[in-house]
């Protein structure tokens, strides 16, 4: 399988979102461009590292450029739900970020992962979309991840363990007491 790139350059809008109930959902990152929409399947650690990583990338960007103003990450919720068609292309192995200072544009670099011998490392397989965005709407896409990842399962106080709508075993509370030392 050859190398296949889709570039959206630049987006006229870019989300992250989470379909289905808690516990089961599925989460997704989407580009449009004019009537071009491109959704990919990512995992919910991948959301988080995107999203947590994005506030030091954008400090790395001030160091080396530090006219550029700060961003901010404002966003409307409903703008910023996925649109249909939700019809992923691929599940994302790799998420990265890129910056082009000559256009003060961003880059989210989505890279198809890839299942079978051999082809783990390959760089000339797969697909590789890479969604151009401004910073504002990259620092709103930070601030509405957060919001996505966040609205999952309740954590347990005790365990610190997601806990399912049916019911929840928490280990900490096992019956047993912990003897106090004296």
């Amino acid at each position: 399988m050859a190398l296949v790139e889709i570039n959206l350059d630049p987006v006229d809008h870019i989300t992250v979102d989470a379909l289905g109930k808690p516990g089961s959902r599925v989460f997704f990152i989407q580009g449009k461009k004019d009537a071009e929409v491109v959704s990919l399947i990512i995992e919910k650690v991948q959301l988080q590292s995107l999203t947590l990583g994005i506030p030091d990338f954008f400090e790395e960007i001030r160091r080396r450029f530090p006219d550029l103003p700060a961003m901010e990450g404002h966003f409307e919720e409903e703008n910023m739900q996925i649109q249909p068609p939700v019809d992923p292309k691929f599940r994302v192995g790799n998420l990265g970020l890129a910056y082009d200072d000559e256009r003060d544009l961003v880059c989210i670099i989505a890279r198809e992962l890839q299942i079978g011998e051999g082809e783990d490392d390959d760089e000339e397989n797969g697909t590789i979309v890479r969604f151009w965005c401004t910073r504002v709407q990259l620092a709103a896409l930070a601030r509405w991840g957060v919001v996505v990842a966040e609205r999952g399962r309740p954590i347990c106080p005790q365990c610190q363990q997601p806990m399912e709508p049916e019911g929840h075993f928490c280990p900490k509370k096992n019956g047993h007491k912990k003897a106090a030392s004296s």
